[in-house]
């Protein structure tokens, strides 16, 4: 009796084995063969290439379906992302709303400019609001250091009044959500080549 070893290197080569079975599954025994019987070693050697193809077969099977699973899976995290993305503005939207309606109103009452002026104030204080209450907040400028992170200098005027390098005037306002510049503020600078 001559003892071979299923796992050859010949047969795995042959059968394009790339991943091993779970532990526990599969039979390690090796097979015996009698060489003086070759009608059995032929018969013993066909079922043992039988059972090798079927568990191949089943390998392959749990691979594909492995992949598909994955691939689902993916798509339907991108999917989530997308529809994550798609109504994330929807809170902020739904801020802005009101404000809106108080433009609507604003602009169809009949009033004289003082008043309109004021309730032009009350709906610019209600769109300051409603940005504080999602995190954005203005970027100081006027009085402050000019800092290259936060303000965009436009303009450097020569003036012995301030410090060199302090923000003047803001010619539009930036903005920070959270910690984040969403805008620089647009500025004039101070150049005062005495300090």
């Amino acid at each position: 009796m001559v003892k071979v070893n299923r796992e050859s290197e010949a047969e795995a080569a042959a059968l394009d084995l790339e991943h091993e079975l779970p532990p526990g599954e599969g039979d390690d025994r090796p097979v015996t063969i009698d060489k003086d019987n070759p009608p059995a070693v032929a018969e013993n050697l066909g079922t043992e290439l039988q059972r090798l193809k079927a568990e191949r077969d089943l390998l392959l099977d749990r691979l594909a379906r492995a992949q598909a699973e994955f691939e689902n899976a993916r798509r339907r995290a991108s999917k989530e992302q997308q529809e994550f993305r798609d109504y994330a503005a929807v809170d902020v939207i739904k801020s802005l709303l009101p404000i809106t309606d108080s433009f609507e109103r604003a602009l169809r009452a009949k009033s004289d400019a003082a008043e309109f002026r004021g309730g032009i104030e009350l709906i610019y204080k209600q769109l300051q609001d409603a940005l504080a209450k999602l995190g954005v907040r203005p970027v100081p400028a006027v009085g402050e250091p000019f800092d290259p992170h936060y303000h965009e200098a436009i303009e450097m005027v020569e003036t012995a009044d301030v410090a060199d390098h302090e923000v003047l005037e803001e010619l539009q306002r930036g903005y920070k959500f959270k910690d984040r510049l969403l805008r620089p503020a647009m500025v004039k600078v101070a150049n005062n080549p005495g300090t």
